[in-house]
């Protein structure tokens, strides 16, 4: 497993592999790695001939200082997690090489941007779009592999990739979760014991909303129940919990199409969010 921190060195191991033959696959990550990535990692290898993971904790997607200060930082043990798991090179590079002095350009995306975590988070993802239109580029690969726990996230980096015209593959992998069914995070581990134990709560209240739409109370009701529910079990400020469209991500007022229902939720100082789909 090779280790490259400049965009030199990316690409030097990428032409070659390119010159080869080879199809590359790339998992974009921001360290603290957990399971859920490196199942983002067993799809990259079987659907790829070589694998490059990056690590790269990207200060323009952060709104608030205190939150990119908190973010957790753990190479050594990133690194000893994707040894085993046959990745032929961990991409980190800092923020200078990344945002280059004088950087002045951003990837920005209407529409896709303006609900759920965008409509809390200015700025947020054309932080996001922008790093990862960077990487596609700088990886050079075929394809990529995000986890739809970051589904909102996933549709906008998809929106990117046509608009752009960008070659690359932008492939979806299902959220990975706890044995208590809470969605693997890198934040989970802020989470003191007692906060960690309500934490699973919070897809048990989605499933019950869900149900409680599909046999007949309406989406008003059954958000503003779960809402309640939620601040009896001990969550905070509720970012959002909606229904909406699974491509454009439009609000819903029925079920009448694939849907998913998104929420966003403080537990502690700690924001947890998750996505079900709806069949």
């Amino acid at each position: 497993m090779k280790i490259a921190r400049t965009i030199a060195q990316l690409r030097a191991a990428r032409k070659a592999w390119h010159k080869a033959g080879q199809t590359v696959g790339f998992v974009p990550t921001m360290g603290a790695l957990h399971k859920g990535h490196l199942s983002l990692v067993d799809a990259a290898k079987a659907k790829s001939d070589k694998v490059i993971v990056s690590i790269f904790v990207n200060p323009t997607q952060f709104n608030d200082p205190k939150d990119l200060a908190a973010y957790p930082r753990t190479e050594a043990a990133d690194l000893a997690m994707l040894k085993p798991m046959g990745v032929d090179v961990v991409y980190i590079p800092n923020a200078d090489e990344m945002y280059a002095d004088g950087f002045a350009t951003k990837v920005s995306v209407e529409g896709l941007t303006d609900c759920l975590c965008g409509a809390t988070r200015p700025g947020h993802f054309d932080g996001v779009a922008t790093v990862v239109t960077k990487l596609f580029l700088q990886t050079g690969a075929d394809k990529a592999f995000f986890g739809e726990k970051d589904f909102q996230q996933l549709q906008i980096i998809r929106r990117v990739v046509a608009d752009l015209n960008i070659d690359i593959k932008v492939i979806g992998c299902p959220t990975m979760r706890e044995d208590d069914g809470l969605a693997m995070s890198s934040r989970n581990v802020r989470l003191s014991e007692e906060a960690r134990a309500i934490a699973p709560s919070l897809r048990n209240v989605m499933g019950k909303c869900i149900i409680d739409v599909q046999t007949g109370k309406t989406i008003a009701d059954a958000v503003q129940d779960a809402k309640t529910r939620l601040a009896e079990i001990g969550f905070g400020k509720v970012d959002y919990f909606e229904f909406r469209d699974s491509k454009n991500l439009e609000l819903l007022e029925q079920l009448d199409g694939p849907a998913r229902l998104f929420a966003a939720v403080f537990l502690e100082d700690v924001r947890l969010i998750d996505n079900v789909a709806i069949k």
